[in-house]
């Protein structure tokens, strides 16, 4: 890729660290699973008809507006991003700020002029559909979101992916919304493609809500259209996805769902203790509903700086600092005074909490 994400390269290469508050999405989820004879020369070109009529389910959709890979979301992201790129002669695209960075990066790769949508932190980093409609050319291909926010955690309102996609209808404009933090609370978020399945595109996976990182399991819903053209372009890439991922995944939804459930509602008690810490010690947060991160300033100019020279080689801590977040075109870091806390890398069972805040309060009490 010409555009490589910061973000991600940062992420990988930071050491071993006791004390890690930088994942968003749970960990530690260990099942026993009991397949039975699984067919392992198997698979599907359209996904496995079981795993695709309980995802249709669970989204109340048909099973012909859902597209499984195993790629996860963001290889989702990358190849629907690509697609339709190559299937459209509009060459510009518009990507929400502040936003995940290898978002931005992958249309930045196919797109080659990318303008932002601002959600602005005084509105609640609400989505603004007449920012939109003034930022939106006839050469506009694509337009990119997350829902919930990330990083804020802000959740669109069933009104603002309505008045969003009346912008869409009037351009002719796919949606992309990855909504993979949607999944900690499936109830409070309307899909996009709910809203209008012409337009809106929906990535999810259950890597974040469950800790099912390691199974990479990409889930799209979208129209009839787009799904017969996306098993098209997989099976001219990379061949027809794996049946195990998705074997495992029907197994899951089917029979696992209250181990699902109960590995999540672990980290309610973490996600209580760390709000009140945060209120005690007076340090301003956005309130996320659904998840596990918290968007928080510091009295700190440059939290990239102080992640990297003080918090990571002296107490063996890392939040994510806020400059990943954002970049506007470029691949310069801003200075920021914000960092994500994320506790989905901390096992609920063990004390870890209470010491990565402690020390988190000894590194923001330093004197600057």
């Amino acid at each position: 890729m010409r555009h490589v994400s910061s973000y991600l390269n940062w992420y990988i290469n930071v050491p071993r660290l006791r004390l890690d508050l930088r994942s968003s999405g749970l960990m530690h989820f260990n099942h026993n699973l009991n397949l039975g004879p699984v067919d392992l020369s198997a698979n599907y070109a359209f996904g496995n008809p079981r795993t695709t009529r309980l995802l249709a389910a669970r989204y109340e959709v048909k099973p012909a507006n859902v597209f499984l890979s195993s790629e996860g979301a963001s290889g989702q992201n990358a190849r629907i991003i690509r697609y339709l790129a190559e299937h459209d002669d509009r060459n510009e695209a518009i990507v929400e700020y502040p936003t995940y960075e290898p978002l931005l990066r992958q249309v930045q790769e196919y797109f080659p002029r990318v303008t932002r949508l601002r959600r602005q932190e005084k509105e609640a980093y609400r989505l603004d559909s007449d920012v939109l409609r003034e930022i939106v050319t006839r050469r506009t291909g694509l337009v990119v979101l997350t829902n919930p926010h990330a990083p804020s955690g802000a959740v669109a309102t069933k009104r603002e992916m309505v008045e969003i996609m009346e912008v869409a209808r009037e351009h002719d404009l796919p949606i992309l919304c990855d909504e993979i933090y949607a999944e900690f609370n499936r109830k409070m978020v309307s899909t996009a493609f709910s809203v209008d399945p012409d337009h809106g595109i929906v990535t999810t996976s259950f890597t974040k809500a469950y800790g099912l990182g390691g199974l990479k399991l990409g889930v799209t819903l979208a129209s009839e259209k787009l799904v017969l053209g996306l098993y098209n372009d997989v099976l001219n890439t990379v061949g027809n996805s794996p049946n195990t991922v998705q074997v495992i995944a029907s197994d899951l939804l089917e029979n696992g769902r209250r181990a699902l459930d109960k590995h999540q509602q672990s980290w309610n008690k973490m996600r209580k203790e760390t709000e009140e810490w945060l209120d005690e010690e007076n340090l301003r947060y956005f309130p996320n509903k659904i998840g596990v991160t918290y968007w928080v300033d510091l009295a700190i100019a440059d939290t990239y700086k102080w992640t990297s020279d003080l918090t990571i080689p002296r107490y063996q801590l890392a939040t994510v600092p806020g400059a990943f977040f954002l970049f506007e075109n470029g691949c310069e870091l801003a200075k920021s005074n914000k960092v994500r806390i994320g506790l989905g890398n901390l096992n609920p069972d063990n004390p870890e909490l209470a010491e990565a805040l402690a020390a988190l309060k000894q590194a923001i009490d330093l004197p600057k």
